[in-house]
């Protein structure tokens, strides 16, 4: 199960709640709301833009993420069923990072205004939107955690673990996880670098707890994968 998408809310559709009205509509790129295809490369937002929407992904990847003297660094990638730009419903009035499509993408695009009817409607949904913001803080606190008390290996290793428990597919006895990220990408959301990232690969593919290419990861030992953090503790 996809614990980011946080599908384990009872009886919430919430593709159905985002998107009602909107998957018939297929809006253009002109319009400030509805559903938009962004194509990969294409920014959806920028530092300093105005926060006044929330995105609901229905297909493709997105990354969010800041540049720091022109290095980019990635907070996350989302996928299909994840929300994000979350932080215009407390408050926030310009975006603090960009958002950029990966590869082809379709959102549904939901205005403030829509939002807070959705919010007045559905208690559901308001218990979402607060499980949504409590664990992304969550999750910037253990990075940052990580960033300053764990090493490069380990944060690699402990990013795996989460991918796979996020992402992952249970294969017999073994782990799939779909569009796996480059080793760029990998480095850019643990403060590593590409070559750490694929020399840290190579060896866990020797050792045979995993393999690769650039389409997926299979982890083919998940215990031996977590022995990996405890060896660098």
């Amino acid at each position: 199960m996809n614990d980011q998408a946080f599908w384990y809310l009872e009886n919430f559709d919430l593709s159905e709640l985002m998107c009602q009205n909107k998957l018939a509509e297929k809006t253009s790129k002109q319009e400030d709301h509805g559903v938009k295809e962004f194509n990969k490369g294409e920014t959806i937002y920028l530092p300093e833009d105005k926060a006044d929407k929330i995105y609901f992904i229905t297909s493709g990847r997105i990354k969010i993420g800041v540049y720091n003297n022109d290095k980019e660094i990635i907070k996350t990638i989302l996928e299909k069923g994840e929300v994000f730009g979350e932080l215009a419903v407390i408050g926030q009035e310009n975006r603090a990072e960009f958002a950029l499509a990966m590869e082809k993408t379709h959102l549904c695009i939901v205005t403030l205004d829509e939002l807070k009817m959705l919010l007045l409607k559905h208690n559901t949904f308001q218990k979402f939107m607060m499980t949504l913001i409590g664990k992304r803080i969550v999750s910037v606190e253990k990075r940052l955690e990580s960033l300053v008390f764990k090493d490069s290996r380990t944060r690699i290793v402990e990013y795996l673990l989460e991918l796979v428990n996020t992402k992952g597919q249970r294969v017999g006895y073994e782990l799939l996880v779909r569009k796996f990220n480059t080793h760029q990408e990998i480095a850019n959301l643990t403060a590593t670098s590409r070559q750490t990232v694929t020399t840290l690969l190579n060896d866990l593919r020797n050792k045979n707890i995993l393999t690769f290419d650039r389409k997926r990861l299979l982890i083919r030992d998940i215990d031996m994968l977590k022995k990996e953090v405890m060896v660098e503790a």
